[in-house]
């Protein structure tokens, strides 16, 4: 006969126990966090200044006597001096029994305000926000329901102890849209330099553009989703790169297919339901035979350049469709990425699969000085980006040795390397103010650097992996507290 419910009444004895065990623990441990944040020793000063004040031991009314009251203001000086006496700091345990016994009441009282007989004038005499604050318990029964009505989860507490540092008042960024619309993996982004717009590139051949003020709610996640206003439909293959132009009325996209696309943008406020507008397509630059890897537009000229895997780099008229200039370096190889040198408008810089950087004169089109790069293996030679400072003569590189390497153009000579990520590094980007450098890596992260110290400020795991690629281009907006991550997954994020 199976035994009935009846059969062993202390069978419950020992899972009541472990319970009171774990939740004994658990209030210690909460504890010990408490004290390494320092808010135990706060906890205590609040709940001794309660005590006494209820007790009308600190009450400044001119009916106390002269007797009472001149312990206690000398006690107050003392600690104000930051000499603190423990023969006279008054804890909850100096309390008589009749007080001990009146605190624990104190812990079931409602929201009721109740004044005890002779403790009137205490209550009457303490400020408003004291009288509504923290509750007051023994330090010996101290629970966890207390413990997180007094602070844990109030954020306005952060601004108590708040450091008087630089890095306290540093932005953090955090995940806010999610740009879900392609069927292959980003290969490459740009803002608009003032609207809060955004175009992407991808292998599935198009470029999508997005208007990150309309957005609708993702399901089960705190980001946004942001659906296309527009797609850009003309590359025969997949789409590598892309570069906005200053005045933000045009984008130009480089594709496998060796065309250089110039668009007009539409509006921002377009109809993503609205008919084809072919004018959309504003001209085409002709003239490369091979995949165009890398696109840069000046800030200040209307010229943009492209490097391409037919082992050359162009300097082209977008406006006209004019080619200006062709660079080659038979030495190095294919060029994998380029940018102009910010601060000397006449400089371009390329970065080859041999492994080095060349600084080129645009109107001469020949070499000015070259990067010296010490790197003997395989993966330290391949350059995946180049990018310059907006203000200084430094050249920064993104490795698929997992480095960062920083140059000085007037020399040529390394000036810093470091082990930025996990996986190879694929992206870079430095903010306007050329205060900080964004990188993106296969390592499925975006990291955020200090170029003052060279130190990662921030890490934010980003994207997922497909094929062993994750992050693939990295952005900042010009004029906004925006930045963008391009990824294999086919998504695209943008951070606040």
């Amino acid at each position: 006969e199976p035994l009935g419910p009846q059969a062993h009444p202390g069978l419950e004895a020992p899972f009541t126990s472990v319970n009171n065990i774990t939740w004994k623990q658990g209030r210690q441990l909460l504890r010990q966090y408490l004290q390494e944040i320092g808010y135990t020793d706060t906890i205590i000063d609040v709940r001794s200044n309660r005590v006494r004040s209820l007790l009308g031991l600190n009450n400044n009314e001119e009916t106390v006597s002269d007797r009472v009251r001149e312990p206690f203001n000398a006690k107050r000086s003392i600690e104000n001096e930051g000499r603190r006496t423990p023969a006279k700091k008054l804890e909850p345990d100096d309390v008589d029994a009749d007080a001990e016994e009146f605190l624990n009441e104190l812990n079931l009282l409602s929201d009721v305000p109740v004044v005890y007989p002779g403790q009137e004038n205490a209550r009457r005499g303490m400020p408003e926000e004291e009288e509504e604050g923290i509750g007051i318990i023994s330090e010996s029964t101290l629970g966890l329901g207390e413990l997180a009505r007094l602070t844990v989860n109030n954020e306005a507490e952060a601004a108590y102890d708040l450091p008087s540092t630089k890095e306290s008042l540093r932005k953090t960024w955090n995940a806010k849209y999610t740009l879900r619309s392609h069927f292959d993996g980003v290969r490459a982004l740009a803002f608009h330099p003032v609207e809060p717009v955004l175009i992407t590139a991808s292998e599935d051949h198009t470029l999508k553009l997005w208007n990150l003020q309309k957005t609708v709610p993702a399901k089960k996640s705190a980001s946004l989703d942001v659906e296309p206003l527009y797609t850009f439909r003309c590359h025969t293959g997949p789409v590598l790169c892309l570069a906005m132009s200053a005045s933000g009325e045009q984008c130009f996209s480089g594709a496998t297919d060796a065309a250089i696309h110039c668009w007009n943008l539409p509006s921002a406020n377009i109809d993503p339901y609205d008919s084809f507008e072919p004018s959309v397509l504003h001209s085409s630059l002709l003239g490369h035979t091979d995949a165009v890897w890398g696109l840069s537009i000046h800030t200040q000229r209307a010229q943009l350049l492209s490097c391409s895997a037919d082992s050359t780099v162009k300097l082209w008229a977008p406006q006209n469709a004019k080619l200006l200039a062709t660079y080659t370096s038979e030495q190095d190889g294919v060029p994998t990425s380029v940018d102009f040198v910010r601060d000397e408008a006449d400089k371009m810089v390329a970065a080859y699969n041999s492994g080095d950087c060349v600084l080129f004169d645009l109107e001469t089109a020949k070499p000015v000085i070259r990067l010296e790069s010490s790197q003997d293996s395989v993966l330290g030679r391949q350059i995946n980006r180049v990018v310059c400072h907006p203000t200084l003569p430094l050249t920064m590189t993104a490795h698929e040795d997992r480095h960062i390497r920083f140059f000085d153009n007037t020399t040529g000579k390394i000036v810093h390397s470091m082990v930025a990520h996990l996986d190879a590094v694929t992206s870079l980007a430095v903010d306007p103010n050329g205060l900080y450098l964004l990188s993106g890596s296969h390592d499925c992260s975006i990291r955020l650097w200090n170029l003052d110290n060279k130190t990662c400020v921030q890490e934010i795991t980003a994207h997922r992996k497909k094929f062993d690629e994750s992050i693939l281009d990295v952005a900042f907006h010009p004029s906004r507290p925006y930045i963008a991550s391009a990824g294999a997954d086919a998504l695209a994020k943008v951070f606040v």
